[in-house]
């Protein structure tokens, strides 16, 4: 594999979601609403969980990172993409759109990881409950979550790595809305055969791994709920899983359709909208979906609103 010869591009233009002046004024409105609610939305859930002592659980602790990183991956692409809204352009050098891209990876990675854990806890919970504070003692949660992040900042430096290889001759425009992996690939002008195949088998390992747990948890989860012999007590072990059930099959639904499928089967422009939706939208959809449907984190937030206006 030829080392990338960095003296031929030296910045990247990202063309965006559109040029049409008023397309990207209504686009900046909605976007910037969007990021306000993932901005206030995370926040909050990371502030309750940490201020309301009912919430110090195995899994509202997951819950709480799992915010930290839905803020994480929402800022790394939308605020650029509200400038390019602007007319000020998206014009990146090398550097910054590599730290993008590591940035996006890293946090999507991470965001994988931590479902899977979360699923591993409901198995925990459902499965075993007399060993469930054994098992999920502070000691072993803090364990699972540096081990999300460790790999899914790991992938995120690997993609980095193949992203800095690659030779730039132009041209140097991206024809996305930010520096994901694939349309920088297109643009290079080196052999990328090896490349292609090393970031299919990362991102294999990251979405099977995380599947198989997710998937394996699920199965042993719903065999135990079968043998339930109290309706009541099957209601309420699925009323713990819809939560993590929606936003796992929004999240996965949306990552495999753009790193799993082949090229051939989307367009451009469907690789946009399907980017826009997992990059900017679940972040703010996470928050709404763990609270809505949560009994303890509805009445938690009553209370701190009692607390606060009393």
């Amino acid at each position: 594999m030829e080392v990338g010869n960095h003296t031929g591009v030296t910045e990247f233009i990202l063309l965006g979601l559109t040029k049409d002046p008023a397309i990207s004024a209504i686009l900046f409105v909605l976007f910037l609403a969007i990021y306000t609610g993932t901005l206030v939305g995370n926040i909050s859930i990371i502030a309750l969980i940490r201020t309301c002592s009912q919430l110090h659980t195995p899994m509202y602790l997951f819950l709480s990172h799992l915010a930290f990183v839905d803020l994480g991956f929402s800022t790394s692409v939308t605020p650029l993409m509200l400038t390019g809204f602007l007319g000020y352009g998206m014009t990146l050098p090398r550097a910054n759109c590599e730290s993008q891209l590591c940035s996006v990876i890293s946090f999507g990675s991470t965001e994988c990881f931590l479902l899977s854990v979360m699923a591993y806890d409901r198995y925990m919970a459902i499965c075993s409950p007399l060993l469930y504070q054994t098992k999920m003692s502070p000691r072993v949660c803090n364990l699972l979550v540096g081990a999300s992040y460790f790999c899914g900042f790991g992938n995120g430096g690997t993609y980095t790595v193949l992203a800095a290889i690659l030779s730039f001759c132009g041209p140097n425009e991206v024809d996305h809305f930010f520096c994901d992996f694939a349309p920088l690939v297109k643009l290079s002008c080196s052999d990328v055969s090896i490349i292609q195949i090393i970031s299919s088998i990362f991102a294999s390992l990251v979405i099977l791994t995380t599947v198989l747990i997710i998937s394996l948890s699920y199965i042993f989860i719903l065999t135990t709920i079968l043998k339930m012999r109290s309706t009541e007590g099957r209601h309420k072990a699925l009323s713990t899983c819809t939560s993590h059930l929606t936003a796992v099959t929004l999240y996965y639904g949306t990552i495999i359709f753009i790193y799993v499928l082949p090229k051939s089967v989307y367009t451009t422009h469907q690789n946009k909208i399907v980017s826009v939706f997992y990059t900017v939208v679940i972040p703010m959809l996470n928050p709404l979906i763990y609270s809505l449907r949560n009994k303890d984190v509805k009445e938690a937030l009553r209370k701190a609103t009692v607390r606060i206006y009393s």
